[in-house]
């Protein structure tokens, strides 16, 4: 129990950083861990589909000889960031088209790292 009121923790950390809208963990097979989802989103499919999209990202990377660093997707009135939380788990997080994603990537990985240590 101790470990989700630490992902907890950091998830707030991570919704108050500017621009932030949403955070969720994710587990690699797809399964809701903590946080939320954006509003009006069927939350299974949004996790299962973030599982399934940083993962393809992954492997083609991989194929590649490289590490995948992020993954984001430009959304019209935002952006979606998903990166790795360790073997276990994945960070999702939604924000405003007004932060840079490769600030926002930044910021956000030192919290996805401490994730990891609490999976």
């Amino acid at each position: 129990m101790t470990e989700y009121l630490a992902i907890d923790k950091i998830l707030d950390e991570v919704r108050s950083i500017s621009s932030v809208y949403e955070a969720t963990v994710v587990s690699r097979s797809g399964m809701h861990i903590a946080g939320d989802s954006p509003k009006g989103v069927h939350l299974e499919t949004f996790v299962a589909m973030s599982a399934i999209l940083l993962g393809a990202a992954e492997t083609a990377t991989a194929e590649l000889k490289d590490k995948l660093q992020h993954v984001c997707v430009e959304l019209t009135r935002g952006k979606m960031v998903l990166l790795s939380a360790g073997n276990r788990a994945l960070l999702v997080v939604t924000a405003s088209n007004e932060i840079p994603t490769s600030e926002l990537a930044t910021t956000v990985q030192e919290y996805a790292d401490r994730i990891a240590e609490n999976i």
